[in-house]
């Protein structure tokens, strides 16, 4: 989606683990403090690449095999700014309706159809609000 709209269309990954996930907190945590040294997407990949071993010790290897500084990836991870972090965008994903994930929304419209179609549906309809002014 974002290769075929570069000019409108920007990702919002928000945090919203789940209360059945033990690992979801922890691994909410280590995403947003591999993001703080640029390593977002990157980290979260290994995440789900890993989801059945993930803990304590695996948070720790992801960060050495990306090349994280360590020391301050897990200052970063007990940062209470990183938990209020996860707090607020659980709060805000509750409002929302969010209930389980991954939940999607364009321009705060829940996108039910997950097909490329289906993205780019609401997409259209989205920009033809925006340039009918509507």
């Amino acid at each position: 989606m974002l290769e075929q709209n570069p000019e409108t269309v920007k990702i919002a990954f928000k945090q919203f683990p789940l209360r059945g996930h033990k690992q979801s907190h922890p691994a909410a945590l280590a995403a947003i403090a591999a993001q703080k040294q640029g390593k977002f997407w990157e980290y979260h990949d290994e995440l789900f690449l890993n989801m059945k071993t993930l803990g304590p010790q695996k948070f720790l290897e992801i960060a050495d095999k990306l090349g994280l500084d360590k020391k301050q990836f897990i200052k970063d991870m007990a940062d209470p700014a990183t938990k209020n972090r996860i707090k607020k965008e659980m709060i805000d994903g509750a409002a929302a309706g969010v209930k389980g994930t991954p939940a999607i929304y364009i321009n705060g419209r829940r996108l039910k159809d997950r097909s490329v179609q289906g993205f780019q549906t609401i997409i259209d309809e989205e920009m033809a609000k925006l340039k009918g002014g509507s």
